[in-house]
Formats: C-alpha cells, sequence, structure tokens
C-alpha cells in the first residue's frame, strides 16, 4: 500500500499596492513681484524634475544596450581531439563536433576568455546542440576580472539538458553595488555533466555587454577609485593594529578616508587604548538595544528542539500514514484525517486542542455521516475565513480501479456546525482533475481560491496488469470556492495538448512541496519525482499574471562527481573508472551540497511573515533506500530564504538502528531525543506561535512492514536573541578585563570573578561552566607557568613583533560566536600571545601604546600602574613587552566585537597581511 502523503500550510492573501505622494506647490500671493518669484519658481522646478527625469531616463537606456563582445581563448586546462576551445567561437546546433570538449572531467577543468579590452559584461549566451547531450555542464561556475590572477565570482548555475540555448546574467556591480564592474578576463569552470561519467562539454558562448572607452572610461575610473579607498582602509587597518599609530593618523588626515563609523573609532578608542572596560561594555549595551546587531542575530541559523508531546486522556489517533492534517490557527486546533493504519484505509476525524492538550474523535467512519469514505494519500486546505476544510484525492489498490471507483470525489467539512458535504462525486466531470494521489494542494484565501498540482492520476487503464503504457501525472488547476468551478491552468508536459502554442505546460510530479505566499502571491514548488527521476527544480508560478521562473536555475552546490571518466558523449566510453557509480554524493553528506535531496518525502511550510519557506527531509519514498537500516536514513531540516534566495540547513540526524525506542533515537554529537526517519507522516505549521507539528508515518521497517507511528512531535525554531548577544558580548569583555586583573591584582581579580564574570555565566550549560572554572586557574599562574603551556602560533607576529591577534586570525575567524567557542578562542590565545611577546623586546617603539596620540589618556596611566602591580605580584616581562601584550589582546576582542556589527559601519573584514605572500 502506498501511504506517501504531503501537506500544505493554507495561508491568507493580502494584496500590496504601490502609491506615489504627489508635492503641490504652495499657492503664489497677489504680489506681481512674487507672483513672478513664484511663477520663475515652479518653472525651475519642472525644467529640473524633467532634466532629472530625461538623466534617469539615458541612464537607463545606456545600461540596457547591450553589444556582442568580441573575445578570444586565451586559456584552458585540456581539450579532447578535434574538441579544440576555439569552436565556441561558431554557433552550430547541428554539429555535433562544434563543441570544446575537456580531455576528462577530472577538476578543475576550465576555459579562460579574453576581452578586446575592458568591458562591463552584462550577460553570458551558451549555445546547444540541437538536441540534449549528456556532455551538456549540468554544472559550472563562472569568474571574472581585470586581473587572470584576481578573478572574483561573477555567476553560479547550471544549464538545463535540451537544446534551447539559455542567457544568464552576470554580477555587473562591484561590493558597493553601485560601481560598475570592469572586466578583461572571464574564466568558466565546468563542475558536473548531465551525464556524471562524461566529459564537460561547451558548445558556444556569446558575451554581451558594453566595452565603448566612452563608456568603460568612466566606470574604469570609478572602480580604480572604489579599489584606492579600500586599500587605504586596509592599510589604516593594518597601521592601527599593529600600533603604528603615527602613520594611522598621517594616512587618515592626508586622504580623508574613514576606516570605519565614528562609534567604531569610539569603542576602540575606550576598549583598546584607553582600557576602559565599563564604558566599552555600556557602549555594546547601547548597540544592542540599538538594534544594531539585529543583522548579525537574523544571519546566524536556527536552533531546533525537538519535544515528544504527552497528551492528556486515552481518547488518541491510533498507528497511521498517509493521513492529513490541516490547522486552524485562530481556534488553536489541528484536524486529522484518515490514513492507512497497515491493514487498512480509514475514515476518522480527530481534532486537537492546542490549549487543552486533548485529542477528540469527531466521527468514527466518516462515510456514516455523508462524508468521505475510507481513504489515504488525499489532500486538505482549511479555509480560515468559512473555517471548512476541503479534500481531494486518494489512493486506490489495483485491484479496485474500475470506472465505478475511479472518480475524483470532492469533500467539504464545516467545522461550526460538524457536518459533510460531497461538493462533487467525480471533479473531472465539470473540468476539474481526475483521481489522483501525492498531489499536493494550497488555498489563496483573499480571492477563494484553492490550488491542485501534481500527482500520479488512477485510471481504469491500470487495471490490466499487463499495460505498459507510461504512468499519467495531473497538472496545475484552480478551484474558486465562490463560483464553485474549476479551471486548468498547466497541464503536464505529457499530455496530447502539450504541443499545442496557446497551451502553458509543465512537468508535473510526485512526493513534491508545494505552499502559497500571500503577500508575493505566488506558489512555490519544490522537488519530486516522476517515475524514477528526481526533478530537483524550484519553480514558483505567480498567480496573477501566471508567469513561471525557475528559482534554483543557478543551483549552489558544488557539483563535484565521483568519476574520473572520459567519455566524448558519442555513444561509448573511452575510459571509465570503473569504481565509480557516478552519481553525486548523498545529499546530507559532506559534499557541500545545500539544498533538499528531491529523492526524499519532503514536507514543506511556510512563514509568509518571515519570507522563510521550511523543508522537512526523511526516509527515502525509493523503495531500495526505504529501510530504516539505510546509509541514507536520517532527518534533516532545511529553511528558504526568500529574501537572500539562499537554503540553510539547519541540522541533519542519522538514525541509530540499535535504539531501543522504535519512535525517538537518541542523537550523540547534541543528545536531542527526535523522531525517528520516516515517511507518509504529516507536517503543520502553527504560523501564530511559530511551531511545527508532527504526527505519526511508516518508519519503513523492512521486518514489520505493517507497522506505522502514532507518535505526536513538536519542532520549535528559534534565533539567538538580544539578550543572549548582549550576555555573551558582557561576557567576552569582562573576561578580558578578569584576565588583566589576575596578573596585577590576583586578590581583586578574584573577587572580580566571582561576582561579575559569575554573573554573566550560564551555569546550567556545562560547557560555560567549565570554562568559567578554567578561569580561576589564571590566579596561580606566572610567567614560568606560561613557559611550560607555549602552544604555536596560527600566524607569526609581523615585522618580528607582538602580533595583533586580529590581524593573524581575522579573516579566519567563524563568525558563529557560541559562549563555548569564543571561551575556547580566548583561552587558546591569551597564553599564546603571552609567550611570544617575550621573545619581541626589541620591537620597534611604534608599537608601543606610549607612542599612541593619546598616551596621556587614562588607558595608559593605567597600564602603568597595574604594571607596577603586575611586577609586585612575581611577574617577569618588560614593560614594552606587558603593554605589547594589553593591546594585541584588547584588539582581538574588539575584532570579535565588531564582527557582530553591520558591515557598512566597522573596518574591512580582510586584512593587508592576507596578500601578502613570501
Amino acid at each position: 500500500m502506498n501511504d506517501n502523503n504531503d501537506s500544505t500550510l493554507p495561508t491568507s492573501l493580502r494584496a500590496t499596492t504601490d502609491t506615489t505622494d504627489n508635492v503641490a506647490m504652495g499657492a503664489a500671493t497677489t504680489n506681481p513681484t512674487n507672483m513672478m518669484i513664484n511663477s520663475y519658481g515652479k518653472e525651475q522646478m519642472k525644467m529640473s524634475a524633467s532634466s532629472n527625469a530625461l538623466k534617469q531616463s539615458l541612464k537607463l537606456e545606456n545600461l540596457e544596450e547591450f553589444d556582442k563582445l568580441p573575445y578570444e581563448i586565451h586559456r584552458y586546462s585540456s581539450f579532447s581531439t578535434n574538441y579544440v576551445p576555439e569552436n565556441i567561437l561558431v554557433d552550430c546546433p547541428s554539429d555535433q563536433s562544434s563543441r570544446w570538449s575537456a580531455h576528462n572531467n577530472n577538476p578543475p577543468q576550465y576555459l579562460t576568455l579574453k576581452l578586446r579590452r575592458p568591458a562591463i559584461v552584462k550577460k553570458i549566451k551558451f549555445g546547444k546542440f540541437e538536441k540534449s547531450h549528456v556532455c551538456n555542464i549540468k554544472k559550472f561556475r563562472i569568474y571574472g576580472g581585470l586581473d587572470e590572477e584576481h578573478m572574483i565570482l561573477l555567476l553560479e548555475g547550471g544549464l538545463r539538458n535540451d537544446h534551447i540555448p539559455e542567457t544568464f546574467n552576470l554580477r555587473c556591480v562591484a561590493k558597493d553595488a553601485t560601481t560598475s564592474l570592469p572586466i578583461l578576463y572571464i574564466k568558466i569552470v565546468p563542475l558536473l555533466s548531465w551525464g556524471p561519467t562524461f566529459n564537460y562539454s561547451i558548445w558556444y558562448i556569446e558575451l554581451m555587454g558594453q566595452d565603448d572607452p566612452m563608456y568603460t572610461s568612466g566606470c574604469l575610473k570609478d572602480y580604480n577609485k572604489l579599489r584606492e579607498v579600500e586599500i587605504i582602509r586596509l592599510c589604516l587597518k593594518h597601521f592601527r593594529q599593529q600600533g603604528y599609530d603615527t602613520a594611522f593618523k598621517a594616512l587618515q588626515d592626508q586622504t580623508h578616508v574613514q576606516l570605519e563609523h565614528p562609534l567604531i573609532s569610539e569603542l576602540h578608542q575606550c576598549l583598546v587604548i584607553n582600557g576602559d572596560f565599563e564604558k566599552a561594555e555600556k557602549f555594546i549595551s547601547d548597540c544592542i538595544e540599538e538594534g544594531l546587531m539585529d543583522d548579525y542575530l537574523n544571519r546566524q541559523d536556527y536552533k531546533h528542539a525537538w519535544r515528544l508531546q504527552h497528551v492528556q486522556g486515552f481518547a488518541q489517533p491510533g498507528n497511521r500514514g498517509g493521513h492529513q492534517l490541516v490547522m486552524d490557527v485562530k481556534k488553536r486546533l489541528i484536524y486529522l484525517f484518515g490514513g492507512w493504519d497497515g491493514f487498512q484505509d480509514l475514515s476518522d476525524l480527530w481534532v486537537f486542542d492546542i490549549k487543552d492538550n486533548y485529542w477528540t474523535q469527531i466521527f468514527e467512519h466518516s462515510e456514516q455521516f455523508n462524508g468521505p469514505t475510507p481513504r489515504s494519500c488525499h489532500k486538505m486546505v482549511f479555509d480560515p475565513v468559512s473555517e471548512n476544510i476541503f479534500m481531494l484525492g486518494r489512493y486506490l489498490d489495483n485491484s479496485i480501479r474500475t470506472t465505478e471507483y475511479i472518480k475524483s470525489d470532492f469533500y467539504l467539512y464545516d467545522t461550526r456546525a460538524r457536518t459533510w458535504l460531497q461538493i462533487c462525486d467525480d471533479t473531472c466531470q465539470v473540468g476539474g482533475p481526475q483521481l489522483m494521489y501525492d498531489h499536493q494542494m494550497c488555498i489563496d484565501v483573499e480571492k477563494r481560491t484553492i490550488y491542485v498540482f501534481g500527482g500520479k492520476v488512477l485510471t481504469p487503464r491500470s487495471v490490466n496488469a499487463s499495460t505498459t503504457s507510461e504512468p499519467e501525472y495531473s497538472g496545475l488547476f484552480s478551484y474558486h470556492i465562490a463560483t464553485n468551478t474549476w479551471t486548468q491552468i498547466l497541464v503536464d508536459c505529457h499530455h496530447p495538448t502539450a504541443s499545442q502554442p496557446d497551451v502553458l505546460s509543465i512537468k508535473s510530479r510526485i512526493t513534491h512541496c508545494m505552499v502559497f505566499h500571500n503577500k508575493k502571491r505566488k506558489l512555490y514548488i519544490y522537488g519530486g519525482q516522476r517515475g524514477k527521476e528526481d526533478i530537483h527544480d524550484f519553480i514558483t508560478y505567480k498567480v496573477d499574471t501566471q508567469t513561471l521562473e525557475i528559482l534554483n536555475r543557478h543551483p549552489n552546490s558544488n557539483g563535484q562527481t565521483g568519476s574520473t571518466g572520459n567519455n566524448n558523449g558519442n555513444g561509448s566510453s573511452v575510459s571509465s573508472n570503473s569504481g565509480s557509480s557516478g552519481s553525486s554524493n548523498p545529499p546530507h553528506s559532506s559534499d557541500g551540497k545545500n539544498e533538499p535531496s528531491p529523492g526524499y518525502t519532503l514536507r514543506a511550510t511556510i512563514d509568509c511573515e518571515r519570507n522563510e519557506i521550511y523543508v522537512f527531509s526523511s526516509l527515502s519514498k525509493i523503495k531500495d533506500r526505504r529501510d530504516i537500516h539505510h546509509v541514507d536514513a536520517s532527518n534533516s531540516f532545511w529553511v528558504y530564504s526568500l529574501d537572500t534566495h539562499q537554503w540553510s540547513r539547519i541540522y541533519t540526524s542519522r538514525y541509530n538502528p540499535s535504539s531501543p525506542d522504535s519512535t525517538k533515537f537518541d542523537n550523540s554529537r547534541n543528545n536531542l531525543m527526535e523522531p525517528c526517519p520516516r515517511y507518509a507522516h504529516q507536517f503543520v505549521y502553527d504560523d501564530m506561535a511559530k511551531l511545527h507539528y508532527m504526527f505519526g508515518g511508516n518508519p519503513g521497517r523492512s521486518t514489520t512492514p505493517q507497522l506505522r507511528l502514532d507518535d505526536f512531535w513538536i519542532l520549535e525554531l528559534e534565533k539567538p536573541k538580544r539578550d543572549e548577544i548582549l550576555k555573551h558580548c558582557r561576557y567576552l569583555v569582562r573576561k578580558l578585563h578578569y584576565e588583566e586583573m589576575a596578573k596585577a591584582d590576583p586578590y581583586k581579580a578574584m573577587h572580580y570573578l566571582r561576582h561579575q564574570i559569575a554573573e554573566v555565566i550560564d551555569h546550567s550549560n556545562p560547557e560555560q561552566l567549565r570554562n568559567f572554572h578554567r578561569l580561576a586557574s589564571l590566579l596561580f599562574k606566572c610567567d614560568e607557568d606560561i613557559k611550560t603551556e607555549e602552544r604555536p602560533l596560527n600566524t607569526l607576529p609581523l615585522g618580528g613583533a607582538t602580533t595583533s591577534m586580529a590581524a593573524s586570525t581575522s579573516a579566519n575567524e567563524d563568525k558563529s560566536l557560541t559562549e563555548a567557542e569564543c571561551s575556547s578562542d580566548m583561552a587558546s590565545t591569551t597564553d599564546d600571545v603571552c609567550v611570544k611577546s617575550e621573545d619581541n623586546t626589541h620591537a620597534p617603539d611604534d608599537l608601543s601604546m606610549e607612542s599612541c596620540s593619546s598616551s596621556t589618556t587614562s588607558g595608559i596611566s593605567d597600564a602603568a600602574s597595574s604594571y607596577s602591580a603586575y611586577r609586585k605580584s612575581g611577574g617577569k616581562r618588560s614593560r614594552h613587552s606587558y603593554i605589547q601584550e594589553l593591546r594585541a589582546r584588547r584588539s582581538f576582542l574588539f575584532n570579535k566585537l565588531v564582527q557582530l556589527m553591520p558591515s557598512n559601519m566597522v573596518q574591512p573584514e580582510r586584512n593587508l597581511s592576507d596578500f601578502v605572500i613570501i
């Protein structure tokens, strides 16, 4: 019995409109002079507005004017006989030999093109062979720049395996998003061909843009100016980090280039120069309160937490898969209908009250109350306006697929009156879909429309077991609730009418995801399967304009193959690695793939306020990979941001078959209890409480194929909050203050540790507690102790002087600043700086804090007094070395803190030293 089933969240719809405010000019006075002045002013404003509009129009027209750019083959990795790189200069789609083909598919394979002169390259066009070809590049990257050795990523994408040429937009602006990016060299790097064991082939390349010197000269000038400013900022950062304060001030005064926002400079002054930790802490607190770290918090991945819901009472739905869940968010209710319990289809209807944590059975046999017959693999949506549930589709066993039973009945359940109504006996007879299963349904609440897409069609032809015809798939339909009318919007690509020019078609599928965004007014469709083919596309359909768009036309996978084969695509393999299957790595492995695998049974929900789509991936639907003991048996959770168009994998947890519990397992890595992998489960989202609910499913046990689950789970996703990041920053600042204090006044440091630092420690967190206890050991360390614990630095100090830890580490620091990571980072680098600073007693005076223009500030005085206390406590270092250590460690903390600030306010992320290789 096939009891796989998907669920979508019905959402409300709200149209958005743009408004334009017109500014009216004041009325003229009766004075003739004033009237003339006002008239002149009005005319000038009109002329100015007209001039600005003309300039803007010309500017836009300029940007849209593309020319075909001539280029030559500059460099290449390899080529097969007769398939030379120069073939891509000519577009001959009917000539199979008119292409460049790499000698093998061992990375890296590439083509580097050189333009006639620097140009603003807007688009790249890939020509193709007249029919699909296994050597077409499925994934590629394109780099560009003025220097062959220093290129940036312009595009990451892939070609469809068909005969239609494809054109892609290239990145054509610099980092500031306003300055045009001039290009002289373009490097095309194939990553994966459609036949994984075949060599990469490119048939034709056309570049479009503008290389007229009258156009590009201004762009080059602006770009070089932008580069110069960035170089100066890198120098300013380097000078300040290394303590060249005189050089820093001179360069800033002469160029008038600011390293960072004045607020950030203020933080550097009070923390690094003055050592005023209390003021620095208050400064950070104010920044967080003003929301300056909100962007950082929003960029962090969610933390997930599963919990098994133990409901009140004894009445609850039993074991099942292929059932359906829908949610009434306003009344805090979840409805469940039907499914397959391993032996029979069910027709019971249940409701779960979230507030009371209680299941109630409404009907045991709905067909006895004019409701639907027992079924599984159906779909339901909830209409929050009428508070009705709509149900369509079901799976039928092959033995009963007769004309009498092959009817697509359509039902409505009124949750207020608690009554069933059959809307239609067979939707196929009134312009709707045929009977199908494994389809998807969404509701557009504002337009009172239900959308139905995909699913495998059941027809009487399937009764004959000897039938060899291809399975039929349903297209995209809409049902208007108010008028009770069906409309077919898109037919399946294999439908008899799909070839007609006025008929829109789509490749239909099963096991896909579909959600509706009520503000963007778009359907989002991801993944699915068609026969044995996994469908990887991510499609959006705008319901008002009936336009389709492929979101992952340029997928972000690394696309590395596991094959070292050599094949020209002419039907025979020249030489291949027999030990390689040629398939890509599993989607949950460490291959860099960053989107859910369409070969899995996916469940998707959407949060229209957050502009996020959530996808839960679990056990594979493919029979030979469905068993819980299979290597691919795992749960993973993904988030797709509609703002950044990026996937994020929140977690992946592999199942431990030796787990004593059949419904949950212990992930040894993070000790989280969560549901075992499954398929045919159901997943709904509460966008008010921001919680996911999951019930039942098939665990895929080959030893007990009839087993179905009845466990009820809640998934909570949460991002770090302001108070968490504030507590973390306070810990970092106080930790460094304590470390300085411990060397000068151990007794005062002990009191500070017990009160100020203990206040910002989560004592329930074992890792934080261990780090807290480790800090106490600093009270008993002296110079001699540190010598015995010497560990090598990641990089050596620059210029023979004490390194600023930020200079050696900021480029490689992980931006996910968890409490444990930052604690260990600071602990491991503190002693390293102390050790190295002793060996640099002859460092230039420019590196000293005393050489700073603010040497009369309290920071230096405090450093001097703390140095005296440090010597009295048994310290052995020189005063110069001691102050150098203070500055290096403070600079390191400063760099850690500014990583949390908006990027347009802070110093460059890279370092000048990153570009110097000796």
